[in-house]
């Protein structure tokens, strides 16, 4: 009987002296990175003074412990030994690599996001699964202030000429975090532009399919190579900054606008782009009702046109000016959003393909958390459901040049009326109907869209 009380003894008290270790442990790392990101992201503090708490409760358990224990002889020796072997097993486990916040082990972050799509078309249009993306997140902290930060994505399983897909290198920079009013970003960044092209994860917005805005006006992912500053102007105002490699020009077409005109490979510097953007935060220093919250955005993008994959560049003489704004608003169990941006490109007659000299796009979206709270408990405790409709209207003929006819089959409107349930935060189940049209009367086929997706 007195081998089962001591190993029970000894399990409870190793169980709390453990966790307050590990707990401890997660304390200095993260006050080391709230140093450092101080007013990038508040609510770690909020996160470190739930570890102290939960710290202090292990504390009192032990204490508690202890008292039972000075009551009889033979559990304080019990106690006593308990004490002894704990204080073993901890100085066996300061060599541990994964305790050591200086280890390389511990200087890795791994993540990655992914979604597969079931689409299905009037008569016409082919039905068919596609593994859509696989994108693998590997993260690298050479020191509190440099860290490395990369994405490798896989589209439509399968890469090769014939079969299209892609295999592609999204993000690759490093940030070398000086204060948080002024940081430097180096290396292949997403360009920040509207909403989706910089929070592009499944989990993170409605409908199977990113806005047809996100495809034909800001194209996301729309990555750029380059140089740039960001940070914090002051409580509720961030900013960001970039010189990046340019559009290649000769890449415009009339219907998909400068989607192709993107550089994946080996960017040309013979012409660079200023982009950069401005994001507002009216209501973060205010007491408000009903849960608002509040972001407002602006971007901008200004750049020449002569840049080719590898330094073959097409001669085009021209330039793009691109000016967007967007914006994200909750109150109660309502989300809404929207951007709308406008293109002016110079010289576009000369780029012929049909090309704009101006290309304009928006679009507006409502979304309700329907799941009653009293679901939510069990498995489902962290589920939610969302009920959401969405409009897209952009026009890739908008405005063009003089003698150049408008193709009117490039300007559109879509519908989009949907649902998405998250078992889990990360995972996100979802069904989309979509009725699309154009000035052309060109019958677009209006889809059924199922997915799955997921962050982690």
């Amino acid at each position: 009987m007195a081998g089962n009380k001591t190993f029970g003894f000894r399990s409870a008290v190793g169980t709390y002296l453990g966790l307050g270790l590990l707990v401890l442990t997660v304390l200095a790392g993260s006050s080391i990175s709230a140093r450092v990101d101080e007013n990038l992201d508040d609510s770690r503090d909020q996160k470190i003074r739930r570890l102290e708490q939960m710290v202090l409760q292990l504390s009192k358990e032990v204490q508690a412990l202890k008292a039972v224990s000075a009551n009889d002889v033979q559990r304080q020796d019990e106690y006593h030994q308990a004490l002894q072997d704990i204080r073993d097993d901890l100085a066996s486990m300061k060599d541990a690599k994964w305790l050591d916040p200086d280890s390389w082990l511990n200087k890795f972050t791994l993540g990655g996001y992914g979604e597969m799509h079931a689409n299905y078309g009037e008569a016409g249009d082919a039905d068919q699964f596609d593994i859509h993306r696989l994108v693998i997140y590997v993260g690298y902290e050479f020191e509190d202030w440099i860290k490395l930060h990369s994405e490798i994505e896989i589209e439509h399983a399968f890469v090769t000429d014939e079969a299209g897909g892609e295999l592609v290198i999204e993000q690759l920079y490093i940030d070398f975090l000086l204060d948080p009013k002024f940081n430097v970003r180096v290396g292949r960044i997403l360009t920040p532009l509207g909403i989706i092209n910089k929070k592009h994860e499944p989990v993170t917005f409605n409908g199977v399919e990113r806005p047809a805005f996100a495809k034909f006006i800001i194209p996301s992912t729309w990555s750029s190579d380059g140089v740039g500053i960001f940070g914090s102007l002051g409580q509720g105002v961030n900013y960001e900054l970039y010189v990046v490699g340019g559009l290649d020009g000769s890449k415009f077409t009339a219907k998909d606008g400068i989607r192709e005109g993107r550089i994946k490979e080996r960017a040309s510097l013979h012409e660079p782009a200023l982009t950069g953007r401005l994001d507002f935060f009216p209501l973060i220093a205010k007491e408000v009702p009903y849960q608002q919250r509040l972001r407002l955005g602006l971007s901008g993008y200004w750049g020449g046109l002569d840049n080719g994959n590898k330094g073959s560049n097409p001669g085009i003489d021209g330039e793009i000016h691109i000016y967007s704004a967007d914006f994200e608003y909750s109150i109660c169990k309502f989300d809404f959003r929207g951007a709308t941006a406008y293109e002016e490109i110079d010289e576009a007659k000369e780029i012929g393909s049909g090309t704009a000299t101006g290309i304009f796009g928006w679009y507006l979206e409502g979304a309700y958390h329907f799941l009653p709270d009293s679901w939510k408990r069990g498995k489902l405790k962290k589920a939610d459901a969302v009920v959401f409709v969405r409009y897209d209207q952009f026009d890739t003929q908008h405005k063009m040049p003089s003698g150049v006819s408008q193709d009117k089959a490039g300007d559109r409107e879509e519908w989009t009326f949907g649902l998405s349930f998250y078992p889990t935060p990360n995972l996100v189940l979802k069904a989309d109907y979509q009725i699309r049209n154009d000035d052309a009367d060109s019958d677009l086929k209006d889809r059924l869209n199922l997915g799955v997706g997921w962050q982690f």
